[in-house]
């Protein structure tokens, strides 16, 4: 299935990217996640109840609706961008009478993601390169703080895992790797996800 016609299909408006307007702004632009790639991923890994995904850097929230449409869990989507972040909200106005059948929530919160409380029931954490390093490191401090105040297995999802990232996670945290997810049928070794887990995840 096409871009455009996964859109259609959950009612939603993702194609495009969008860069920062002001130079200043450390984040990345938006790009999503390209379906196929999800197709590719959720072949090999699944979610269940009581899951909970938070999506860093959601954009306009293809990954937030193909999570809640295939799984029916609750998701969460971060934007930092107000203009992207309104066109999340569009897009769920618009996803709403697709997915009136399902009775998880789905919602976004617009702010910088470092400054995002992680809730005691959130436990997958998707990225997609959506800020740097001292960001990252941030948000990982995050969740270890709030899986120390309410311990649980926690997960980590890397689309397109830059070293940096994968540095943070492998030095001094209790994430170790348990899946490599190569996106078949294309020629860039960094299409794939890396998937991290704590104890128990």
């Amino acid at each position: 299935m096409s871009e455009s016609a996964y859109d259609r299909a959950l009612g939603i408006k993702t194609i495009g990217v969008r860069d920062w307007q002001d130079p200043s702004v450390a984040y990345h632009r938006y790009e999503a996640t390209p379906y196929r790639a999800l197709d590719e991923l959720f072949r090999h890994y699944e979610l269940r109840e009581p899951d909970q995904v938070v999506d860093f850097g959601c954009g306009r929230g293809r990954v937030a609706f193909y999570v809640h449409n295939r799984f029916r869990i609750p998701v969460t989507g971060i934007e930092a961008n107000p203009l992207t972040y309104e066109e999340a909200l569009q897009n769920k106005q618009r996803n709403k009478q697709r997915a009136k059948h399902i009775k998880a929530p789905i919602r976004f919160v617009q702010g910088l993601v470092e400054h995002y409380q992680v809730e005691p029931t959130d436990n997958h954490f998707y990225f997609f390169n959506p800020f740097p390093a001292t960001v990252f490191q941030q948000v990982v401090n995050n969740i270890l703080q709030s899986v120390a105040e309410n311990p649980r297995p926690v997960t980590v999802i890397l689309y397109y895992p830059m070293p940096h990232y994968t540095r943070i996670l492998e030095e001094n945290t209790p994430f170790a790797l348990k899946a490599e997810i190569k996106v078949a049928k294309v020629h860039d070794a960094l299409e794939k996800f890396l998937i991290y887990s704590t104890k128990g995840g």
